[in-house]
């Protein structure tokens, strides 16, 4: 049982999370927050029980306290909670702030709900998560940015990993990367592993964002 905390400040929009994820089998409501505050007191309280909660799924745009913020503090005290991003397309430079935060999902507030169902197990399991379009936009939000640094590791990749790497930049999942070069899920896993620790990066939401911006350099 996957156990999440839906955040956001519209109550009919919690209503409807609710109801809709409540019919999937392994996931469980255990909290609901308005805005961020709401979202770290809850989290306090819930996480006196490990694993209370697992993953968080947050709107961006609150009052008292937002999205951005909220993802920061909760990830400062909880390192291990997951935190899915719900986004507009309108929210490009928040969901960039969300991502520096630590946010390992992002959906457009649109998403069907068992593709929201899919996304949440996805990023309990380690895997970053996100929705049509939203990697590439968030790479052209700040286009005056000089391009990323190279890691030293980069020319150690072999093609396969290479291949992967681009992938991930896409936003596939193991699943998807596995289907699409004819390889086994774990193999997958390896060849991620792998290459996180020759380019240096912390996890799978750095690689994606290192190697979309490498994609949009080459063209």
């Amino acid at each position: 049982m996957i156990r999440v905390l839906l955040v956001d400040d519209q109550a009919i929009v919690r209503q409807g999370l609710k109801a809709l994820l409540s019919l999937e089998a392994d996931l469980q409501i255990v909290g609901e927050a308005a805005n961020g505050r709401e979202a770290v007191a809850i989290t306090q309280k819930l996480l006196t029980t490990p694993n209370a909660v697992e993953v968080a799924l947050m709107d961006i745009r609150m009052p008292v306290m937002d999205g951005v913020a909220a993802t920061r503090e909760l990830l400062r005290q909880y390192p291990d909670l997951k935190i899915l991003v719900l986004t507009t397309f309108e929210e490009d430079e928040l969901v960039q702030q969300s991502v520096q935060a630590g946010a390992v999902g992002y959906l457009l507030k649109d998403t069907p709900s068992e593709e929201v169902a899919q996304a949440i197990r996805a990023v309990h399991r380690g895997y970053a998560q996100f929705g049509p379009g939203i990697l590439q936009k968030m790479m052209v939000v700040q286009p005056a940015l000089p391009k990323p640094e190279i890691p030293p590791g980069f020319d150690e990749l072999t093609p396969r990993e290479r291949e992967v790497l681009a992938l991930i930049g896409q936003g596939a999942s193991n699943r998807e990367i596995a289907q699409a070069l004819f390889l086994s899920e774990g193999t997958v896993k390896n060849h991620v592993t792998n290459i996180l620790g020759r380019l240096g990066l912390r996890d799978r939401t750095q690689a994606a964002l290192f190697a979309a911006s490498l994609q949009l350099d080459e063209h």
